[in-house]
């Protein structure tokens, strides 16, 4: 099917991969026009798109914040009723607690803290939409359980958790701001499907969290009568733990 424009849109940051991707299917399968956007992963982004009702794919390394706008604002001028803009790509890179890593840290803040800040504000300025305007920023359930490992992806999604929260204070009229925080769902870094089996058990329910679950809950982000500022955690109740690591590395037995 052809993308329709008109429809009720919705553009998703790195969409083409994992949690992202199952969002954009729950968004089209809904109904929605989906705009997928992808930075290098352009086969998995099309093959995604083609398997949706209405779908285009949008190019756009969000590390040129200049660009990203840029991307915002083209959209802005062409899609007729775009109400949601999901932030769900980031970047997870390691690096130690006592010894930050400048790139790494500069790269993460950049991806996952001020692109997207930067985004929002451009889509609530400049994005015409025919039932008010959702952001919805992913996160981390880590925020609310904290531990000192992957030390600069943690600090940027700690400033883009602050940065949706004054975003969202600053809402008028029928525009909302929304904060999505999933637990561990999919293999990360350099795990193991069979590490990813055990560590992905550590919350209070003994279960994996699927990526459909956060899909779902986006959708209901984006549809049901919430007030500006609420935030979901979809992790089996992990963030009212208290781990001393990431589950990567508990799972590994390395708790020091």
């Amino acid at each position: 099917m052809q993308p329709d424009p008109a429809r009720k849109s919705v553009l998703i940051t790195g969409a083409a991969r994992r949690i992202g991707a199952a969002m954009a299917r729950a968004f089209g399968e809904a109904g929605w026009h989906v705009v997928v956007h992808y930075n290098r992963s352009a086969a998995a982004a099309r093959e995604l798109a083609d398997a949706l009702p209405s779908a285009e794919i949008f190019q756009c390394d969000l590390a040129d914040c200049d660009a990203a706008i840029a991307m915002v604002e083209v959209l802005a001028d062409r899609l007729e009723d775009w109400r949601v803009l999901v932030s769900s790509a980031s970047l997870f890179e390691e690096d130690d607690v006592t010894a930050l890593d400048p790139g790494t840290n500069k790269r993460a803040m950049q991806v996952n803290a001020v692109t997207p800040a930067r985004m929002a504000q451009a889509y609530l300025a400049s994005a015409r939409s025919h039932a008010g305007r959702r952001v919805i920023q992913v996160t981390d359930q880590k925020l609310a359980n904290p531990n000192h490992d992957f030390f600069s992806y943690t600090m940027s999604k700690h400033a883009v958790d602050a940065a949706a929260e004054m975003l969202a204070m600053a809402c008028k009229g029928d525009d909302r701001v929304y904060r999505l925080a999933p637990g561990a769902i999919l293999p990360s870094h350099d795990q193991t499907s069979e590490e990813a089996e055990r560590s992905h058990r550590m919350n209070l329910l003994h279960r994996r969290t699927q990526a459909e679950e956060v899909a779902q809950a986006a959708l209901f982000m984006a549809e049901a009568p919430l007030a500006s500022g609420q935030q979901i955690f979809v992790d089996s109740g992990q963030h009212l733990l208290s781990q001393p690591r990431d589950v990567l590395y508990l799972a590994r037995g390395e708790r020091g």
